[in-house]
């Protein structure tokens, strides 16, 4: 039931808010800390945002940063800074200043909505970087008990005044070019750990979107069902299937601001929702939960995993536990989150990560030219090729060249592929750590351990933890005349 090949959408990827807004205007887009917001609300406040923005001088080709854990004002950003052409630049709430301002610098962004208690951390930053406009939110202007409005920190703009005094009717016709358009920029790291913005066109978001429709198979229907997002929109997996996909198909978000077992549990048995899509660690939490195992798992009907290596060990427990399948694909942010999967319908391979998706290639190629494809059952680099790739990496010509090759992205992974063509990642090319799905790479690490006065040198690697997949584990040597505590 899943096409090898299909055509993409080649408009603004806001046209799945605004589609979207006429096919289910007043079925609930988001539930969130017990309020609720309708497709048709969701898109008016975008519009009302992207106004806003265009008098704060913002237009097409503009960066405009995202500061923000999951919460409703995360989707109005987007779809409002898609609306105009300019291009949306995530970042993790979790940055300090020192890595706010290298992605900052970096995109050269013009403008950041950030949550009004992280806004010290981008102040502080501000006069160093090209940032005229910082607008701030609070996570609970939209709860269902909103705080006091408080002013916005000084030096912010409000969010919610912005919202009140625009005009959606003074919004500029913009013509988008969907193959060449930027419409995000997803940062993520390589082997010198230093963030590259992976240019993520608006034909990229509509591939990826499109794909995953098809293969939510018959576990998925448009305009019915919720979908659980404890994964974060600011990382390419929240971003894809829960921001653009879960618009676009119609689904009631269900965003959770942070990791919490008892948010999670409370969501799921308030909400039901019908999808949720995860990483490991969510789903080792829930193994380890004793309220999970009535808390209505028994009524979603997809489970996905991605983001880091799913143990066949956690697939049989979760299962055992939930009485559902846990699906389990492969993807990067170059990839637009998306590159192989198992299908709803299709024979399981525990340990796989399935087979190519609908319109993508893969291979695999002898590690020491990358030129060879090898044989089946030799393992070699992972190269891929479909419509979800990224444009290139911003401001980065030598490493842009580097992973894409004659139109194939080389992903560093290191691979096999078996004899009815299901893929197996064996390790990892890069030298990074992933910690609950999040890229942790070892020299970012070490840069902050030397700077304590009392490390000489020293090395930081990954080992393995059975919650979140990998630990990070340092190893110093000390300063002579110093003793370092481990704090």
């Amino acid at each position: 039931w899943v096409p090898r090949d299909v055509s993409f959408p080649s408009q603004s990827i806001y046209q799945a808010l605004n589609l979207s807004a006429l096919h289910y205007r007043d079925k609930d887009a988001v539930a969130f800390l017990g309020s609720k917001m309708s497709f048709h609300q969701l898109k008016r406040e975008a519009d009302q945002l992207a106004a806003a923005l265009t008098g704060l001088g913002i237009s097409k080709g503009d960066r405009v940063g995202v500061m923000l854990p999951n919460c409703p004002q995360y989707l109005i950003s987007f779809f409002a800074i898609a609306r105009l052409g300019a291009i949306v630049t995530n970042l993790n709430p979790l940055y300090t200043a020192r890595e706010v301002e290298v992605i900052a610098s970096d995109s050269g962004m013009k403008a950041m909505i950030v949550l009004d208690a992280l806004s010290p951390q981008v102040l502080a930053i501000q006069a160093r970087t090209a940032i005229a406009t910082i607008i701030s939110t609070s996570i609970h202007s939209y709860s269902s008990e909103p705080a006091a409005a408080a002013p916005p920190p000084e030096g912010t703009k409000s969010f919610t005044e912005l919202l009140v005094g625009a005009s959606s009717g003074n919004l500029p016709v913009v013509e988008i070019d969907a193959d060449n358009d930027i419409a995000a920029l997803v940062y993520t790291g390589g082997t010198t750990g230093v963030p590259k913005g992976a240019m993520l066109t608006h034909r990229n978001l509509w591939a990826a979107t499109v794909i995953c429709e098809l293969w939510g198979g018959p576990l998925t229907t448009r305009g019915d069902g919720g979908i659980l997002l404890v994964i974060p929109y600011f990382h390419i997996y929240g971003l894809l299937v829960g921001c653009v996909y879960g618009v676009w198909s119609g689904f009631t978000q269900i965003p959770v601001p942070k990791f919490d077992p008892h948010l999670l549990i409370d969501a799921i048995r308030s909400y039901k929702p019908s999808f949720f899509p995860g990483v490991p660690t969510l789903f080792i939490s829930m193994i380890n939960n004793p309220q999970a195992v009535d808390c209505g798992l028994d009524r979603v009907l997809r489970f996905n995993s991605g983001s880091a290596p799913l143990p066949v060990e956690v697939i049989e427990k979760f299962e055992a536990m939930s009485g559902a399948t846990l699906l389990e694909g492969y993807g990067m942010t170059e990839t637009t989150a998306i590159c192989t999967s198992t299908a709803v319908l299709a024979r399981r391979k525990p340990g796989s990560i399935g087979f190519p998706m609908t319109s993508t290639e893969c291979r695999i190629v002898d590690l020491e030219t990358g030129t060879r494809e090898v044989a089946v059952g030799e393992e070699g680099e992972l190269c891929v090729r479909g419509p979800q790739i990224m444009k290139g990496y911003w401001n980065k010509p030598e490493e842009t060249a580097i992973a894409l090759r004659d139109g194939w992205l080389y992903t560093g992974d290191v691979a096999r592929m078996d004899e009815d063509g299901y893929f197996y990642i064996v390790q990892r090319k890069k030298d990074m750590i992933i910690v609950s799905g999040f890229n942790v790479y070892p020299n970012e690490i070490e840069d902050v351990l030397y700077t304590h006065p009392g490390i000489l040198e020293c090395a930081v690697i990954g080992v393995e933890d059975k919650y979140r997949g990998e630990s990070v584990k340092a190893f110093i040597v000390r300063r002579p005349g110093h003793s370092p505590s481990s704090d």
